[in-house]
């Protein structure tokens, strides 16, 4: 490792999601190197760091400790100290206060640079089978019922792949939420990722639903979602503008402020068809 400039350094060290085989050799070396060790779960990495006799002082940093316990980070960083930063599996800053600290480093000027490895999320998108060539994560959905129904109603029109994250006891919920906005999609469900055990179930919302619901899910989850079809969606949106009339509809953006052009840009957009069909049907009546 360089040597030390006036500031230290935090080094996001990515760990395995599972098997301890993942664990690079260059994420070994950084943790003997740095000078204090943060972690989401003190317990949980201490297994770790036995594992590969890494005896370093570990400080913990998780959700609710994050205020306090990041600014006593940054002060050790200003001080010198090079810090690294590991959650309970995986990648920090995914899904995880990682990504408060690394803002926090960046208004300090401080220098954050990561030590890649194991993302469930990717794992599991790779393994399911279902396109990755454009996809959206959205990691674990919010238990508050309003921000909840809001994003799941806006993956209903998400043409992109969707990886989710989910713990065994909420599944079964989860599962039904989405099929009751998102109709029988295609999915998969993987678990117990790079272990001896590890499952990747490829089957549609619906048998999820059944499956589960005579059988306890058991560890933590990444789901799989196929996006919407574009060419339904589309339709969809022309069936239900088609309910009003050419003249409704370019009012209807009108009365919500838009200029002429503009609102006979949306109508066009909206109903599928050119600028100048809207345009010759409204204003010259053809």
């Amino acid at each position: 490792m360089p040597a030390a400039e006036s500031k230290g350094t935090l080094f996001l060290v990515a760990t395995p999601i599972g098997n301890l085989e993942d664990m690079t050799y260059r994420g070994i070396r950084v943790l003997n190197e740095v000078d204090i060790i943060a972690a989401e779960d003190t317990r949980h990495a201490m297994k770790l760091l036995n594992h590969f006799e890494i005896k370093k002082p570990l400080v913990s940093y998780y959700e609710h400790n994050k205020r306090t316990r990041g600014d006593f980070l940054i002060n050790k960083l200003l001080e010198g100290k090079n810090i690294a930063l590991i959650s309970d599996a995986g990648t920090p800053g995914i899904s995880d206060p990682g990504e408060d600290i690394v803002k926090l480093c960046i208004e300090n000027e401080i220098k954050v640079t990561m030590v890649p490895g194991a993302v469930a999320a990717i794992v599991g998108l790779v393994l399911s089978g279902i396109s990755s060539k454009s996809f959206v994560y959205e990691g674990f959905l919010s238990m508050n019922k309003k921000e909840r129904r809001e994003k799941i109603s806006s993956l209903k029109e998400e043409v992109r792949t969707i990886v989710l994250y989910e713990a065994p006891h909420k599944l079964l919920k989860t599962l039904n939420d989405l099929y009751e906005a998102l109709g029988n999609r295609k999915i998969a469900l993987a678990r117990e990722l790079t272990k001896k055990y590890e499952e990747v179930l490829r089957l549609n919302l619906k048998d999820a639903i059944l499956k589960y619901e005579n059988e306890a899910p058991k560890g933590e989850f990444v789901i799989v979602i196929e996006g919407a079809d574009r060419d339904e969606i589309l339709k969809e949106k022309i069936n239900k503008w088609q309910e009003l009339s050419l003249e409704e509809h370019y009012q209807m953006y009108i009365s919500q402020g838009f200029e002429k052009k503009e609102a006979m840009k949306k109508v066009a957009s909206d109903r599928g068809i050119s600028k100048r069909d809207v345009y010759n049907k409204l204003i010259k009546g053809n």
